[in-house]
């Protein structure tokens, strides 16, 4: 190998490691049938009440640990054996009301430790003739030589269920969270 070659090399290996420790996301849109505000109540504000009886055979339960539901608090959502993990811990990084907007990260449980470092989420309810859209940006950085492209394709899956079965919910229940 010449000089040439040996720094090439070198170079290829720097980047490739700057590469690994770089930040990934996703994203997803959902429409729904349900207005904008009910949306962000009922699939955000009021998720620990909401979310165990929409699909149980998913969430057992969430409990708040701290806090008051303003920015700085956290919620353990707690799930069943289907999932590959018992629980995680999601901390509200913010809020706004007025925008329909809110920002959450994973501070403990789920995947983290395990196959990321770290994962955010930065969802926003925007209204859509008499609907709406819900949109997320999850931004993660996973664990070096850890291959998670199954556990995104699961995540926003279950993100785009979850937000179905609260449009299904409010559609049958036209007064909720009004």
């Amino acid at each position: 190998m010449n000089i040439y070659q040996l720094n090439k090399a070198y170079i290829e290996n720097k980047l490739n490691q700057a590469r690994r420790k770089m930040s990934s996301s996703w994203t997803a849109e959902v429409e729904t049938k349900a207005p904008a505000a009910a949306i962000f109540k009922a699939a955000f504000l009021d998720w620990h009440n909401l979310g165990p009886k929409l699909i149980p055979q998913i969430i057992t339960g969430v409990t708040l640990i701290s806090g008051d539901g303003s920015p700085g608090s956290i919620r353990q959502i707690n799930f069943s054996p289907v999932m590959p993990f018992n629980f995680i811990k999601e901390r509200l990084d913010f809020i706004d009301h007025e925008k329909l907007e809110l920002k959450t990260s994973v501070v403990e449980g789920g995947d983290l430790g395990n196959k990321i470092e770290s994962a955010t989420s930065h969802i926003k309810v925007e209204p859509k003739g008499n609907g709406s859209i819900v949109k997320v940006l999850a931004t993660y950085k996973a664990i070096a030589g850890v291959d998670v492209a199954e556990d995104i394709k699961k995540a926003k899956e279950g993100f785009i269920n979850s937000v179905k079965a609260v449009e299904e919910h409010l559609v049958a229940n036209p007064g909720a969270y009004a």
